[in-house]
């Protein structure tokens, strides 16, 4: 069904500069590479539980150089990790325990609120310990590459987005249900055997329960290409777990460098952690950008962030440019988010993009 509703999603199967710029993760949905996670299971890592977090993280970092290297031979088929013996500690392990620390003074996001969830304190997203699952489905209203997409929708959020079109879910009207790690591990595995070509990591934000999709794909079992999709307001911790982890960063990129994060989304210094983490996702893993315009914010968002995205990860950088907005919850209270974009408005958003540079964008 979804082919004859999204015959782009084939198409894009023959976009030589979509599969240049997601060439690893196209081989991953084909089964001729190894999704991060299947080789971070297999990676072994050497700590203890009795190591301080400072070790920890000194262990990750050498880790991760080493990883990227012990992939690359694994892509050229010189290693095999089907035949390797399970480690004691594995790569992905280490993540996960170091996960678990930060829940005890959670800092997944820039905001740092240093709360113990452990403990039954929760922060601005309001995300306890058991991570609360929305739904779940096979979504064909993503990017074509990704269609059909196993989505998995968690509450909570980094953000307060006033025109947020998932708010029920953002801000907690919905409860969501709490699922097992091998249960939603089944989950992601159902979703892959029925056809979709990756698991899509969103909410709300996927941030806040970084150490409980960590310890979910401890136990998938089927090769599927992971996908971080958020809102890019995360710690440098949790993009250094990351690494390794996540095959796609479907990231958005909001606002410009001015206050319109702050006023619109109660995000501050969104331009700056927006940009770093936007540097490690294109370091660590394959990168599509969704930029949602936003009306009345084309001069000071939409065009410093493409010719951002230009300029500093290159033309060739998958971007989606969405023109989906549509005043949502409490979008009324800003004057110019009261109404739909005008079609002048679409067609200079386009024009931005080709006066940027950009060759490989969508609309």
């Amino acid at each position: 069904m979804w082919m004859l509703l999204r015959p782009d999603s084939l198409a894009v199967l023959k976009d030589q500069k979509c599969k240049e710029s997601l060439a690893r993760y196209f081989d991953v949905l084909q089964n001729k590479k190894y999704a991060n996670f299947k080789i971070a299971q297999s990676f072994p890592a050497e700590f203890s539980k009795e190591d301080s977090t400072i070790d920890l993280w000194k262990i990750h970092e050498e880790l991760t150089k080493e990883f990227y290297e012990f992939r690359k031979k694994v892509d050229e088929k010189k290693e095999e990790i089907e035949v390797l013996k399970p480690p004691f500690h594995s790569y992905l392990d280490l993540k996960i325990e170091i996960a678990e620390r930060i829940l005890k003074e959670c800092c997944f996001c820039v905001r740092r609120c240093k709360v113990n969830r452990y403990a039954g304190e929760k922060g601005y997203c309001k995300c306890g310990i058991d991570m609360a699952v929305s739904t779940f489905f096979e979504h064909i209203g993503e990017e074509p590459e990704l269609v059909p997409s196993g989505t998995i929708f968690t509450c909570g959020c980094t953000m307060r987005c006033l025109h947020c079109q998932n708010w029920t879910i953002s801000q907690w009207v919905e409860e969501g249900k709490n699922y097992g790690y091998k249960d939603l591990a089944q989950i992601v595995d159902n979703l892959r055997a029925s056809g979709c070509r990756n698991a899509n990591l969103v909410g709300g934000d996927p941030t806040p329960w970084t150490a409980n999709w960590l310890k979910t794909f401890k136990y998938v079992k089927l090769n599927v290409p992971v996908v971080w999709n958020s809102n890019s307001y995360y710690s440098v911790e949790t993009a250094k777990l990351l690494a390794g982890f996540i095959d796609v960063y479907l990231l958005d990129f909001k606002y410009g460098p001015g206050e319109c994060a702050l006023k619109i989304s109660d995000a501050a210094n969104y331009w700056e952690t927006c940009i770093k983490n936007h540097f490690y996702a294109k370091s660590y893993g394959e990168l599509i950008i969704r930029v949602l315009v936003l009306p009345n914010h084309l001069e000071c968002c939409v065009k410093p962030i493409l010719n951002w995205i230009s300029k500093n990860l290159g033309e060739n950088t998958r971007v989606n440019i969405m023109f989906q907005y549509r005043p949502e919850w409490r979008a009324y209270e800003i004057p110019e988010l009261r109404r739909r974009l005008t079609n002048e408005e679409k067609a200079r958003a386009i024009q931005l993009a080709k006066e940027a540079g950009l060759k490989n964008f969508i609309i």
